[in-house]
């Protein structure tokens, strides 16, 4: 209703233009995430189904699921028209014109997907807050923070990779729910999970919500479950929709007897606590942390420095890693830890049911407790939660407040993805622009309500400028640049992580304290 006819001219106008900036993108630099899917391609062009998940050729060896390697199958024979060198298996780190143009272009295209989706999200805001002024209007400010997202547009269209048309199965899965689609956003979220299995860390927002929605048909009055209502139909339908996915796509491995390889592929738990660059995450903090206890334990002299690992003082994380002070952390103790985090969003889903704005605020948890605790996690992740909570920003502005939290210090964290001189200006000319429009339009839209933000919070975004002066401008002038090298990403991740933290417990206290009216309830 709120996108009827006269609103089209200005999505389309969004769409356009978030493409022809991604175009202006394509000569900019990209990472070893480049060569990873070139690889891909190459894998999955040359070699039978029985090879992909044992190619070995490249360090970048295949790690998604099965649907996104036919997704990369199904590219590669458009790649070879454009240049058939790319699908050498042997050519590695190969980057030809014609192969960076194909390979950005085929990203650009993909995210068809995630513009789709983006129009149907909009298409669920009730207009409540309908304005005058398009520009005030909720569905231009939603269209405006997903297309234009600050995030999406660095990590797929410059850093390399493919989340645009993933978001797009998600938010589509999470619009298609909002609709009463039931049956219709099982599906793709099912398809999504073998696309890329990192959409794991939110299946249970979609599983309790499934079942609390549509599984059991009915309430009582007071709000309670009627368990009467149950439906073993509605139960069977999702459950062949699971199997039949999972069977489409792991089948042909488990027909092979491979199965076993692919999960070890999927899920590498070697690679260590934290990523290279470090996520702005619980794990930060806590190796922060020991790195700091280390140095006094050293000046206090009660470490021996001989015994200390020199990875621990001079790098990040890379690969299997032991604390020195601290207890080490193993995989076990993430997940249990991942488990506690999201329990009670999950809790709050089942006794406090609020339809669709419920689902999302569980959906937002899940994702931030998964990225707050879990195993190896990419900074790039925070993604999966800033997106989804677009759709609750403009909606109250408690929410509102908790989004330019999470977002500005999310995106912030992904400045050091772009370490090259060249990017520097676009990054923060990007940054700039988006952080600003997130601001005044959500200022604007709640603009009869309190300051979305008190000054404490002020004060913490605002020294993020300061921060990236340090880290991009004095630090590389200093000496400290050749001793202590890890610096500037270790305060970056340490202060996200403290805005991130903040913007997690905020956003549980709100879901954990809200009222919910006995009608919404029932409803």
């Amino acid at each position: 209703r709120a996108m009827a006819a006269g609103g089209r001219g200005w999505f389309r106008a969004l769409a356009l233009g978030v493409s022809f900036l991604k175009c202006l993108l394509i000569p900019a630099y990209y990472s070893t995430d480049f060569e990873v899917h070139r690889n891909w391609l190459a894998i999955t062009h040359n070699l039978p189904l029985s090879q992909w998940y044992y190619e070995a050729t490249s360090e970048w060896t295949l790690d998604y699921p099965p649907f996104f390697a036919w997704f990369e199958y199904a590219l590669s024979h458009v790649a070879k028209y454009f240049d058939p060198q790319m699908l050498v298996i042997e050519n590695l780190n190969y980057t030809s014109h014609a192969t960076i143009f194909f390979q950005r272009l085929s990203v650009i295209f993909t995210d068809i997907l995630f513009i789709y989706a983006v129009h149907e999200c909009c298409r669920c805001i009730n207009g409540k807050r309908a304005a005058k002024d398009i520009l005030e209007k909720p569905t231009f400010i939603l269209a405006v923070l997903l297309l234009w997202n600050f995030g999406l547009l660095i990590v797929d269209h410059i850093h390399f990779q493919y989340n645009g048309f993933l978001f797009g199965l998600m938010l589509l899965s999470v619009a298609r729910l909002c609709q009463k689609r039931y049956l219709e956003g099982a599906l793709l979220f099912a398809v999504l999970l073998h696309f890329k299995h990192i959409y794991l860390y939110v299946a249970p927002a979609y599983g309790i919500y499934l079942l609390r929605s549509y599984c059991f048909t009915a309430n009582n009055a007071d709000g309670s479950l009627k368990w009467r209502s149950f439906s073993f139909l509605h139960v069977t339908l999702l459950g062949l929709i699971v199997c039949l996915v999972s069977a489409l796509s792991l089948g042909p491995f488990l027909v092979l007897g491979q199965l076993p390889q692919v999960i070890s592929r999927l899920f590498p738990f070697k690679r260590g606590l934290c990523h290279a660059y470090w996520a702005p995450n619980f794990w930060a903090l806590y190796s922060a942390m020991d790195k700091a206890l280390t140095i006094l334990g050293l000046k206090c002299n009660f470490l021996d420095h001989t015994k200390i690992p020199k990875a621990s003082m001079t790098g990040g994380l890379v690969q299997e890693f032991q604390h020195t002070v601290l207890p080490s952390v193993t995989p076990l103790a993430t997940l249990i830890c991942t488990f506690i985090a999201i329990l009670p969003s999950v809790f709050c889903l089942w006794f406090k049911p609020q339809g669709p704005r419920g689902f999302l605020q569980c959906l937002v948890l899940c994702a931030l407790s998964s990225f707050m605790f879990g195993w190896h996690v990419h900074e790039k992740a925070i993604l999966l939660a800033i997106l989804p909570l677009s759709l609750l920003s403009i909606q109250r502005a408690k929410d509102a407040a908790i989004y330019l939290i999470l977002t500005t210090t999310g995106h912030f964290s992904l400045f050091p993805l772009l370490f090259t001189l060249p990017e520097l200006p676009i990054k923060i000319l990007l940054m700039l622009l988006f952080t600003v429009y997130s601001f005044s339009s959500l200022k604007s839209l709640f603009r009869r309500e309190k300051p979305l933000l008190n000054w404490l919070e002020t004060i913490y975004l605002i020294q993020l400028v300061p921060l990236e002066i340090f880290c991009e401008i004095i630090f590389p002038l200093t000496p400290w640049k050749w001793h202590f090298p890890f610096v500037p990403l270790l305060l970056t991740s340490v202060y996200c992580a403290l805005g991130i933290t903040y913007a997690w417990l905020k956003l549980y206290v709100s879901v954990l304290t809200e009222r919910v009216p006995v009608r919404q309830k029932a409803e």
